[in-house]
């Protein structure tokens, strides 16, 4: 397999560090970072642990930074690629990180990777969920200029949530003619017995 960490400056940089690091701090470091993975919106550690991380592991703010980028940057090839731990550690290595954190790093993998890689797919297809569904009638009756029309129209709100925001519902509204609606059915059915016939 060819290698998914190129050995930039920056990483070359990381993995001094890295290899400074105490491994059972390592550990749980790598662990916080992957659990926090899967949310691109949310920082792995929040500025007051941050503060803490500096001093535990007696590092300056930017080495911190980078040190975090970096690791994140490894996880989120090794998601990407969908790499064995065995695989991981091997192109750790080749990197020239010391094979005892090579190891803590592929034993945090192996145990992490299998619900990572669930969250990530969770979240790459399916951002937000369906959560609620309502529907409203609307008829359109004639006016001055135009005596005999009755113009029905239905609105949908499709309350959608995201998984890791479970108090607040985005709500879409969707207007839909009679034909829209009748097309919209069509292709909801088609879609059930596609999903019908894979089962």
């Amino acid at each position: 397999m060819s290698s998914i960490i190129p050995e930039t400056q920056s990483i070359k940089e990381a993995v001094i560090h890295i290899n400074s690091i105490d491994s059972s701090k390592f550990s749980r470091l790598l662990s916080r970072i992957l659990q926090k993975l899967h949310l691109k919106e949310e920082r792995s550690f929040s500025e007051e642990e941050e503060e803490k991380l500096q001093s535990a592991l007696s590092l300056e703010k930017h080495t911190l930074h980078l040190l975090v980028e970096t690791l994140s940057f490894i996880l989120e090839q090794a998601v990407y690629h969908n790499i064995r731990a065995a695989s991981l550690r091997q192109q750790l290595e080749n990197i020239s990180v010391e094979s005892e954190k090579a190891e803590v790093f592929s034993q945090v993998w192996a145990s992490a990777a299998p619900d990572v890689l669930e969250k990530i797919r969770l979240a790459i297809f399916a951002p937000k969920k369906l959560d609620l569904v309502g529907w409203q009638l609307n008829l359109k009756m004639s006016s001055s200029a135009r005596s005999r029309l009755k113009e029905p129209h239905a609105i949908l709100n499709l309350g959608l949530r995201t998984e890791d925001d479970a108090e607040r519902l985005q709500d879409v509204f969707v207007e839909f003619s009679h034909q829209d609606l009748l097309d919209f059915y069509n292709q909801m059915e088609r879609i059930q017995t596609q999903l019908d016939s894979l089962s």
